[in-house]
């Protein structure tokens, strides 16, 4: 179907709408959480999607995708599966099927996956290795240390004893990995046990200054930069409590101006990109950019990972105004060069609404009211831990159960959108924070 032949002006807009959603593709999203919810959403607006799947998905993605109940764990049966769906496009949510070489196995099928192959998932999988590369490109980064078993594990404490001390598990810890305390005791705590379990851990010198990311579409032939956001790692209201895996979210970041875009840029994503696009096998997918912003303006790295943050997810695809299957399908099969990616100037934000005993010991089970209240067109509920019970209603299966999103024409347009949508809904319980986006506001 060749709609650019046609004079749009002559026919009635009803028309050209139905013939530019009569996509022919399908698509496989791979995950369950609110990352994978917003994906599904995203797509299925997409003029080229005909069909989007979910596995295994949660309530939500229910609403917009068909799910299917595999273990992520199961690759083989995930290739299996996109081979009996005749996917177009296979799109990796979590780290942890990369890392155990999803994207090498569809490959293999002559799938087109966005998502890195398990060689370079280990940027995310493996602290060293990412520290590797990084030392290799030229990166700036934070110094540390190797430790293991024959280590003078005091002499290196003592070396960072300046600032609070940064140990990093050198394997996947599902957001658990990575200890920040100015206590020493604590600190040799979590050293020694991580070499009993891992063998090796790292100290690093601890980076003061404001965290952002940045997460960069790449392939063999380009990269896109997405606007950067900030997220918000601690439980409660002023940055206190636990760390956990992000209780909100905003977008864009105004600590990222565009000289520290502009650094960031030529520092870090240049030099990765071009060390990346050139390997056998290339970069394929996203690369979250980790930040740490100095006073005086200067990027550094703080982590890689493999996939899109969560929530950041939520708040940076909703600014993609360009297709987004053809920014993922371009990107697994090295065409970015040949697309233009537009981003919108408004605002996003999100809230994450947790379950009672979050982030320690999360209480499931619990009947969610309120979602489908219509508060407000420019808010959305992001689905993250949600599934049925045997009645039929919405429950609560995790620690992070949903997030409150919603876009504005100023962030404080974006942050009013979003607590009036999380206003709506009831969870026994439930705790959230009512600061998202001070730093900004």
């Amino acid at each position: 179907m060749r709609l650019l032949e046609f004079n749009y002006d002559a026919i009635d807009y009803q028309v050209v709408s139905r013939s530019a959603n009569m996509g022919d593709k399908s698509v496989l999203v791979i995950g369950g959480g609110g990352r994978e919810h917003s994906l599904c959403l995203e797509l299925s607006k997409s003029s080229n999607v005909a069909e989007v799947h979910c596995c295994p998905g949660n309530a939500g993605t229910s609403l917009i995708a068909t799910n299917h109940n595999l273990a992520l764990s199961n690759v083989d049966s995930i290739v299996s599966l996109a081979k009996d769906l005749s996917v177009d496009l296979v799109v990796v949510g979590p780290e942890a099927p990369l890392c155990d070489g999803l994207a090498n196995l569809l490959s293999k099928s002559e799938i087109p996956c966005f998502g890195p192959s398990a060689e370079l998932a280990n940027l995310e999988g493996s602290k060293l290795y990412a520290k590797e590369v990084m030392s290799k490109v030229g990166v700036p980064t934070a110094s540390f240390h190797i430790l293991s078993k024959d280590s003078d594990i005091d002499a290196a404490l003592d070396e960072f004893s300046d600032n609070p001390w940064v140990v990093k598990r050198d394997v996947l810890a599902g957001g658990k990995g990575v200890v920040v305390t100015s206590n020493r005791e604590e600190a040799k705590k979590f050293i020694d046990q991580s070499i009993i379990t891992d063998k090796q851990v790292l100290l690093e010198a601890f980076l003061p200054g404001e965290e952002a990311s940045m997460l960069v579409v790449m392939d063999g032939s380009d990269f896109v930069c997405l606007p950067a956001s900030q997220d918000h790692k601690r439980a409660y209201d002023g940055d206190l409590g636990p760390n956990t895996g992000g209780m909100g979210a905003y977008c864009p970041a105004p600590v990222v101006t565009d000289e520290v875009k502009e650094k960031t840029i030529s520092r870090i994503v240049k030099p990765m990109h071009d060390y990346l696009s050139n390997l056998p096998v290339p970069y394929r997918g996203v690369l979250y950019v980790g930040l740490m912003i100095t006073q005086s303006g200067d990027p550094n790295v703080v982590e890689f990972n493999v996939r899109f943050g969560d929530p950041e997810c939520q708040i940076t695809l909703p600014l993609i105004e360009s297709d987004i299957f053809e920014l993922l399908h371009s990107s697994s099969v090295d065409k970015l060069s040949e697309i233009k990616v537009k981003f919108s100037n408004k605002h996003t934000l999100t809230v994450v609404l947790a379950a009672e005993g979050y982030p320690s010991s999360p209480v499931k089970g619990r009947v969610i009211h309120g979602l489908d209240s219509d508060v407000n067109t420019n808010s959305w509920i992001n689905h993250a831990g949600t599934g049925f019970n045997e009645s039929g209603e919405i429950i609560s299966t995790g620690g992070r159960v949903l997030s409150c999103s919603a876009i504005g024409n100023s962030l404080s347009d974006a942050a009013k959108n979003a607590y009036e949508l999380l206003s709506s809904v009831e969870l026994k319980g439930s705790h959230h924070r009512t600061d998202i986006g001070y730093r900004a506001l």
